[in-house]
């Protein structure tokens, strides 16, 4: 938008026209691309572990080594789950996300460096 002091005064960057540029488009499009399904798929999984604990007792509580049911495995796997999530979603950035995401930021400091050069000219 503009500056706090002044709302009419443009700011350095047009950040209107910079959401609605392509390259910012296809990083939201990427970023949606991975998060959504992913966030989808753990949700179920998620919820089914919370269900059947809720109403399926005798599964939950089958012995499959020594002390451990299978409830108890399937709550230690949401962790492993979350983390493994994690480092996808880490891998995915830095092979997709970042890449795309330095152009468009190189391209907001070089706006921000011809402003601030055309400030220091005054």
């Amino acid at each position: 938008m503009g500056n706090s002091t002044h709302p009419s005064t443009p700011g350095p960057v047009d950040f209107v026209a910079e959401q609605n540029s392509e390259e910012f488009q296809q990083l939201r499009k990427s970023h949606r691309s991975f998060v959504f399904p992913v966030a989808i798929g753990f949700l179920v999984w998620y919820f089914a572990y919370v269900l059947l604990a809720a109403y399926a007792h005798d599964f939950m509580s089958i012995k499959v080594w020594g002390n451990f049911n299978i409830g108890l495995i399937m709550g230690l796997l949401q962790f492993v789950t979350t983390f493994g999530i994690t480092t996808w979603y880490v891998s995915y950035a830095n092979r997709k996300l970042d890449p795309q995401a330095a152009v468009i930021r190189e391209r907001l400091e070089k706006q921000i460096d011809t402003v601030n050069k055309s400030k220091e000219e005054v």
